[in-house]
C-alpha cells in the first residue's frame, strides 16, 4: 500500500485468550454464509488443497490470527460458528481443506490482481519537545467537527466540546489544510508526541500507525484517530509532475532520498498533500498494531482488502511473488484491515510486520496476484 499511496493516492493480549482450541467435528454442520460476493460469483469453486502452492504454506501464525478475531465480542460472520470448531495449529490446514471451498476473485475487466504491502514503522522521539528539528504528532483537535455527510469542519473558537456543538454545518468552514496547520502552528498545545525526523513523521501519516521509541528506552504505540477531511494528494505524483522523479522510479525509498537531498523544497512538496492525520496513543500489549477489524495484525497473515468485495474476517489464499527475490509467495491470509488505496476485488495489502526490514519489503511490494476467497461448505 505504501508505494501505491505515495504515487496513486490512496491491541489485545498476545494470542487473545489462548483458549483451548475445540477439536474439529467429524462431520461439521454447514455454516450459514452471506451470498457469494459478485467478484467471486463468476468463477467456479474448487477444493482448497488444489490451490497452487497449498502444500508449501506451513500456515505458521495463521492460527494466532484466527484466534484473535475469534476473541472479539462479535466475530464477523460466519466465524461465530467456525470459531467453536477451530482445531489446534497442527490440524488447522487439514480442517481448512475439508471445511472450505476456494472461489477465485475476478475483476470486471478480467485484469490482473495486485498485492502491495504495509508495515508498522519504529521511530524515535520524545513526549516533550527537545529541539527545533522535531515534528509533532497531534491528537484529534478539540475544534474538529464532523458534518452530517462526514466532512470535517472547524468549529468556532468560543464553543467547547466539538462533538456536541449543534452548530450548523453550513456555517462552519472546512478544517485547515496541512500547510495551514503547520505554518500557523494552529494546534500548539495538542501534541501527542514529538518525532525526531519530520520526513518520517510525514510517512507515518501515510502508514497510519507506528511505534515511537522514547529516550528512556520505552516505546509508545500510536494509531490513526482522525484526519482533517482535506483531499489526499500523493507526493509521488507531485514529484513526477515537478519532473523530480520518473513515474517508474517512484517508491518510498526514492521519495525519502529526494526529500532529504532537497530540504529547501521538501516542505512544499509534503504540504502539497492537504490531508493531515491525527493520532492517539494505543495500549501496547505485545501484538501487532490493530487493524480495522479491531484485532492486532499478524505479520504475513493479516491483509487489508476492499470491504465492498471481500467480507471482513474472510479467509483468503494469495498466489504472488516475493518482492525481494521473486520467489513464489503463496499463502493463506485473513482480511483484518482496510485502507484508502485498497480498491477493487482482486486487491490485497499484506502486513509485513514492524521495523525497517519489514518497511523495506513493504515499500517494494507491488506484485501481480491471484486471490481466492475461502468459503465454508
Amino acid at each position: 500500500m505504501l508505494a501505491v499511496l505515495l504515487l496513486a493516492g490512496c491491541a489485545a493480549p498476545r494470542g487473545p485468550g489462548h483458549a483451548q482450541a475445540a477439536p474439529a467435528s467429524a462431520v461439521a454442520p454447514p455454516v450459514a454464509a452471506a451470498p457469494l460476493p459478485a467478484a467471486a460469483a463468476k468463477g467456479a469453486g474448487q477444493p482448497v488443497d488444489r490451490l497452487p502452492g497449498w502444500r508449501d504454506d506451513t500456515a505458521a501464525g495463521l492460527h494466532e490470527a484466527l484466534l484473535r478475531q475469534c476473541a472479539l465480542a462479535r466475530p464477523p460472520e460466519p466465524w461465530p460458528a467456525l470459531c467453536a470448531e477451530l482445531p489446534s495449529p497442527d490440524a488447522l490446514k487439514g480442517w481448512i481443506a475439508t471445511r472450505f471451498t476456494a472461489w477465485p476473485l475476478a475483476r470486471e475487466d478480467g485484469g490482473p490482481g495486485l498485492l502491495t504491502g504495509y508495515y508498522e514503522p519504529v521511530l524515535t522521539g520524545s513526549r516533550m519537545r527537545e529541539h527545533a528539528g522535531q515534528a509533532p504528532l497531534y491528537r484529534s483537535p478539540t475544534d474538529l467537527v464532523r458534518g452530517p455527510d462526514g466532512t470535517r469542519l472547524k468549529a468556532r473558537a468560543n464553543v467547547d466540546d466539538s462533538r456536541a456543538r449543534g452548530q450548523s454545518a453550513g456555517a462552519l468552514p472546512p478544517y485547515p489544510t496541512r500547510a495551514e496547520i503547520e505554518e500557523g502552528r494552529l494546534l500548539a498545545g495538542q501534541e501527542l508526541v514529538w518525532l525526531d525526523d519530520p520526513i518520517e513523521a510525514f510517512f507515518l501519516h501515510v502508514q497510519g500507525s507506528g511505534r515511537v521509541r522514547l529516550r528512556d528506552g520505552s516505546e509508545m504505540r500510536v494509531g490513526f484517530a482522525d484526519h482533517n477531511g482535506q483531499p489526499y494528494h500523493p507526493i509521488g505524483r507531485e514529484l513526477v509532475a515537478r519532473s523530480a522523479l520518473a513515474a517508474e522510479a517512484v517508491d518510498a525509498d526514492a521519495i525519502r532520498s529526494w526529500l532529504r537531498a532537497n530540504p529547501a523544497e521538501a516542505d512544499a512538496v509534503m504540504r502539497s498533500n492537504r490531508r493531515y492525520v491525527f493520532f492517539r496513543e494505543i495500549p501496547d500489549t505485545g501484538g501487532g498494531p490493530p487493524g480495522s477489524l479491531g484485532v492486532p495484525l499478524t505479520p504475513m497473515r493479516s491483509v487489508a482488502t476492499d470491504p465492498r468485495h471481500v467480507p471482513p474476517g474472510a479467509l483468503l489464499f494469495v498466489d504472488s511473488t516475493h518482492p525481494g527475490d521473486g520467489s513464489a509467495l503463496r499463502r493463506l491470509v485473513v482480511s483484518q484491515d482496510r485502507g484508502a488505496a485498497i480498491v477493487g476485488p482482486v486487491r490485497a495489502d499484506l502486513f509485513w510486520g514492524s521495523g525497517n526490514g519489514a518497511g523495506q519489503l513493504a515499500g517494494r511490494t507491488k506484485q501481480p496476484a491471484r486471490i481466492w476467497l475461502l468459503r465454508p461448505r
